[in-house]
């Protein structure tokens, strides 16, 4: 596991191996917050302490928008 999820909750923990699953690399900001980033896309913040229990849920639905917007754009490109 990488050291910036010491002391991170489950769900985060979850959702950054997921997110490397699909291809996103993730660190934590100087600001405590979590960041994905993935070439030609958009970087995705969250919280590194979230209150709320769907925030992990929220941030993979966020990731995977990304990418079916980045297909459908290319998509968009060849026609």
């Amino acid at each position: 596991m990488r050291n910036f999820l010491r002391g991170a909750q489950d769900g985060l923990k979850r959702l950054v191996i997921t997110a490397e699953q699909l291809g996103w690399s993730a660190s934590r900001t100087a600001g405590g917050h979590v960041k994905f980033s993935k070439p030609g896309r958009l970087p995705i913040f969250t919280s590194f302490s979230a209150s709320d229990c769907h925030s992990a849920l929220n941030a993979l639905a966020r990731l995977r928008r990304a990418d079916v917007q980045a297909a459908q754009s290319s998509c968009q490109e060849i026609i």
